[in-house]
């Protein structure tokens, strides 16, 4: 046999394709499955999470609309076959690719969901190599994006239904471009108002609005602060916000802003948009700016603040009566700071062998880690009286409910621990919705706007025990008796097989 003589690669930073952000072991594994003819084995995968960030009592899914978009344009082309031979994929496998295309199922919780630890966040069911191969693009996305949504919907008010105006000022910040840009578009989701981020606006539309005005170095460039004021004002005369402590905020800053406002705007018809402060004791500044504005009759100019600020120095502020209009929130959202990693995993469930399911587990020494085997579906329990969500339950695929039954709720892990609410006191709520089906899209996307507003209606139904900073309350997400039963047995087999 002739000897195969691979090319070798020559790297290309501006090469960019989504498909190819793959940890190097789905390779390895994918090609070492489909040589000994599972190719077209059916696999099931499920991406949830273990822990809430902040260890506070919910997150949000998001991400779902980025990797739609990555799965319609799922493909491999000649650049990635060529290295993926050098790096010892088999040419059968690599011939394979060449004209792969995503043809799988995924439900997935509707992007803006409220969420808990351990539930589905997605499920994909897909032929061996479609399944395998998206699980680090999958994980990326939605851990990034529910990370920042869900500080986001703290540090705006979105989750306690106390708007507050807040732009995401953390570009400059952020792990990359990329970062940039999702998590600017994660923060709007999150109730953000805008973003200091150009290229977020032009990646997404005006929802992801760009906003800002000038920085410490364009007035320190003018002789003199009312000079840049002025320049400014000059400039922009119908939308003039000005940063008040280059120098001195109350003895210099307010004062020249105060100046401009009388000597230049309102006498041409305009009126002071509003001032910015960054540095300094914001509570104290606050008040003094907000006195001296209304005395000046500028009641109507707003008093914007930023730096470093995150969801509790903001609840500090606002319990001192701080006079604050709206705020730019940087690193402490966009790169969630307080907690920068969201844990989501992907863990294989279940195989198919023609329409047989055969479940799988993983056991780990750390209970929390033991996965929830089998092809399963996803709930939503809510008290029929007042509304509120009460519980998530997943269950065996297609087991069958009755709510005008009792339903017993288990702990994942022990059958003693368990709750019966009485048939006909609740309503149940399929979780997972289809967004594809044999690869082609079967949900209409839905825009920013309804995806928040989803989000924000999503809270009505959630008890203020869960939602409160400290010590929220933990929420039931528990297992049917059937799937409890099933998880147990497969637990005891592992113990005998060892």
């Amino acid at each position: 046999m002739d000897e195969i003589k691979v090319v070798p690669y020559i790297p290309d930073e501006d090469y960019d394709n989504p498909a190819m952000v793959v940890d190097f072991y789905e390779f390895t594994m994918a090609n070492c499955l489909f040589l000994h003819g599972f190719k077209d084995t059916t696999l099931v995968f499920d991406m949830f999470f273990r822990k809430n960030p902040d260890n506070q009592g919910y997150s949000i899914s998001a991400g779902q609309r980025k990797l739609t978009r990555f799965l319609l344009n799922y493909h491999f082309n000649a650049q990635d076959i060529w290295w993926l031979r050098t790096k010892g994929m088999s040419e059968e496998f690599c011939e394979y690719l060449r004209t792969y295309r995503w043809k799988g199922d995924m439900y997935a919780l509707p992007e803006g969901t409220v969420c808990y630890p351990h539930v589905q966040m997605v499920r994909i069911e897909c032929d061996l190599v479609g399944a395998i191969l998206i699980e680090t693009y999958l994980l990326q996305t939605m851990n990034f994006h529910s990370l920042i949504a869900t500080k986001a919907t703290r540090v705006t008010g979105l989750n306690t239904h106390t708007p507050r105006s807040v732009m995401e000022f953390g570009t400059r910040r952020a792990q990359g471009e990329s970062a940039g840009n999702d998590g600017a578009y994660a923060a709007v989701l999150g109730g953000c108002v805008g973003t200091a981020n150009c290229l977020a606006e032009m990646k997404f539309g005006s929802d992801v609005k760009a906003v800002g005005t000038v920085a410490h170095s364009f007035i320190e460039f003018f002789p003199t602060e009312f000079d840049a004021f002025k320049a400014f004002a000059d400039t922009y005369p119908d939308s003039v916000s000005l940063l008040l402590d280059t120098y001195n905020t109350l003895k210099s800053g307010l004062v020249n802003a105060i100046r401009v406002a009388k000597e230049y705007l309102e006498p041409n018809g305009y009126r002071l948009q509003g001032v910015r402060i960054d540095s300094g004791d914001m509570a104290y500044l606050s008040k003094k700016i907000r006195t001296a504005l209304d005395a000046a009759g500028m009641e109507d100019c707003n008093i914007v603040i930023s730096n470093s600020l995150d969801e509790y120095l903001i609840q500090s502020l606002i319990s001192q009566g701080a006079q604050i209009n709206s705020m730019g929130v940087g690193e402490n959202l966009v790169c969630s700071k307080s907690a920068p990693v969201f844990g989501g995993v992907y863990k294989m469930s279940s195989i198919f062998d023609g329409d047989t399911m055969i479940p799988k587990i993983k056991v780990s020494e750390n209970v929390e880690k033991v996965t929830n085997p089998g092809y399963k579906d996803l709930y939503r329990i809510y008290d029929k009286e007042s509304g509120k969500a009460v519980g998530d339950l997943m269950t065996i695929h297609k087991e069958s409910l009755d709510p005008n039954r009792d339903l017993t709720i288990y702990h994942q892990m022990n059958s003693w621990k368990n709750k019966t609410i009485p048939g006909g006191s609740y309503v149940l709520r399929d979780l997972l919705e289809p967004i594809f089906l044999n690869g082609e899209l079967v949900y209409e996307v839905p825009d920013l706007q309804e995806i928040r507003a989803y989000s924000e209606q999503e809270f009505s139904c959630m008890w203020d025990e869960i939602l409160r900073f400290e010590y929220p309350q933990t929420y039931y997400v528990d297992l049917s008796k059937q799937l409890l039963d099933l998880k147990l047995k497969m637990l005891e087999d592992v113990k005998h097989a060892g």
